[in-house]
């Protein structure tokens, strides 16, 4: 099979598969890394607009339902149910195959809070992201209590800052005992930025390893599934805090000797303290710094060279290494002929990328394409993958009421082709389609198909597909920062009028209408592509 030939071929394959990528199976304890979501952490003073953000992609097969859940009051000796399996229903109401695990005191009243599969922001702008370390397979104790979204869950319910949220997450794992795989979270208020990461403190212990740092407010970081947290500084409670018996618990289990220095991740993980999407996200952002791929650690965070903007995050969580070594694409070019303008001139020939070729190809195609030429797709797992169930970063602003100061710009299906919306701390409810998950079948009643359809029908030929996808999401984007400013004002001035039901009701309203008006148009998005591509191309 000659080159040209090969060429055609690929463009036969690859339009005949309309593909996207779940992510690699990787054993979560083995030589490889797990794969899924990513959070990016700013501090205030590195923003644009002294915002302080977190973000999370929730990668993978989760649920899509999301709800707010009102503030409660409660009587004295009432319990809060902890269940286990509450990351794969299908309503909000869905019980089951959830387990209930145990039960701890209630408080006498919490909190609203925006229930996702990972829950993500409150009422009084304490923010969340998350990623999956996995950890040592040797730490892990399924008799413990907790699993991580439920940590989440109470640290919301209770707290209004970073730090309140992240000691009681560790006390109750401590006391209580966490069941999960390592595990990190993001956790933001108006004022700072913590990066938190907990993991099991072995099988025969129902405690908890954990540590916390901090990320300057000048600084940026971002955790991709790998332990990120180095040397532990015990002496400077302003920037770290950890478990109470972190270094007897380690040495007991003979993860630390005592001696060297404290290495969280050595502990906890033991694995290269990054991967690819934390090496491209540090790099990109502070090149100056030459940072490699081959280094032994990244630093924990950065000083950007230029400060972000909610849409320099929102940007990232597109990327998919385009025009980079890393493009998964760029070896998949074909020859173009241009008609001649005269019957004397030779047609001429360029080459270029195919129209059909994306970078959400499933692993099966890729094995196809290297089967027939051997390196022709090398493998990279970018930050936007299709296999995403939802996505947001998260905006906290102290100069801004609650009602309104922190907004979780939200997003169904894969980051790099769904529009953002959104959501407020003080937004009371979402519309009815938003609490049903469309993972389990296809259901014209969940949000997630009204975004999700139109994606995939657009991967069939990228080339042409972006052109009706992309300026849509950036349209959207566009809306949403010009009208915020409307919003904030018509906020502040509820408030001080002491009309804060009424501010919530407007946010809620602005929240409700945004959604409608994105689910509408990608819903038209699918029959424009249906015409495009229906009858082949």
């Amino acid at each position: 099979m000659n080159l040209l030939h090969l060429k055609r071929l690929t463009v036969i394959l690859l339009s005949m598969v309309a593909v996207q990528l779940w992510g690699q199976e990787i054993d979560p304890f083995g030589p490889g890394y797990p794969e899924s979501c990513t959070s990016i952490m700013v501090g205030k003073k590195a923003s644009t607009d002294g915002s302080v953000m977190t973000a999370h992609s929730c990668d993978g097969n989760y649920r899509t339902w999301m709800e707010i859940v009102p503030g409660r009051t409660f009587e004295d000796g009432a319990m809060h149910k902890v269940y286990w399996g509450t990351l794969h229903t299908e309503t909000a109401w869905d019980m089951r195959n959830l387990e209930l695990k145990g039960e701890i005191p209630e408080v006498k009243e919490t909190y609203s809070y925006l229930s996702v599969a990972y829950p993500c922001l409150n009422e009084k702008q304490l923010a969340i992201g998350e990623t999956t370390i996995t950890g040592r397979r040797e730490l892990r104790n399924t008799d413990g209590l907790f699993l991580i979204e439920e940590l989440e869950k109470i640290a919301l319910e209770r707290c209004t800052t970073a730090r309140e949220a992240i000691k009681l997450m560790g006390a109750l794992a401590e006391k209580y005992g966490y069941g999960d795989y390592a595990e990190c979270l993001t956790v933001a208020d108006p004022k700072e930025v913590w990066h938190f990461e907990i993991s099991g403190a072995g099988t025969d212990e129902k405690g908890a390893l954990w540590c916390a740092q901090r990320i300057p407010d000048d600084h940026v970081g971002v955790s991709a599934n790998i332990s990120r947290i180095s040397d532990v500084d015990f002496n400077n409670p302003d920037f770290f805090m950890t478990s109470s018996d972190l270094r007897e618990r380690s040495k007991n289990l003979k993860l630390w000797d005592g001696k060297a220095p404290f290495k969280f991740y050595q502990v906890i993980s033991g694995r290269k303290p990054y991967s690819r999407r934390e090496h491209f996200v540090l790099s990109t952002i502070a090149p100056s710094l030459n940072l490699t791929d081959d280094m032994e650690e990244l630093p924990f965070s950065v000083r950007p060279e230029k400060k972000l903007s909610p849409a320099d995050v929102m940007a990232f969580y597109r990327a998919t290494y385009e025009g980079t070594e890393w493009d998964m694409t760029k070896n998949l070019m074909v020859e173009r002929r241009s008609r001649p303008g005269s019957a004397s001139e030779e047609p001429s020939v360029d080459t270029a990328k195919s129209s059909v070729a994306n970078p959400w190809m499933s692993n099966d195609l890729m094995t196809l394409l290297n089967t027939l030429a051997p390196g022709t797709v090398t493998r990279e797992r970018a930050i936007a993958i299709a296999g995403c169930s939802y996505s947001h970063v998260i905006q906290c602003r102290d100069w801004l009421p609650d009602e309104v100061g922190a907004v979780a710009w939200l997003s169904f299906d894969n980051p790099g082709q769904s529009p953002r919306i959104p959501v407020f701390s003080g937004t009371l409810y979402l519309p009815e389609s938003f609490k049903i998950c469309g993972q389990h079948r296809y259901r014209t009643d969940a949000a997630l198909w009204s975004y999700r359809e139109a994606n995939r029908l657009a991967t069939v030929n990228w080339g042409r597909g972006r052109e009706l996808i992309e300026p849509e999401v950036m349209a959207f984007e566009k809306k949403g920062f010009e009208e915020m400013p409307m919003v904030e004002e018509k906020v502040k001035k509820l408030v001080a009028e002491g009309k804060n039901d009424e501010a919530r009701e407007y946010v809620t309203d602005y929240t409700n209408n945004f959604a409608f008006a994105t689910m509408k148009r990608w819903e038209a998005l699918k029959g424009e592509l249906w015409h495009m591509f229906g009858r082949g191309f």
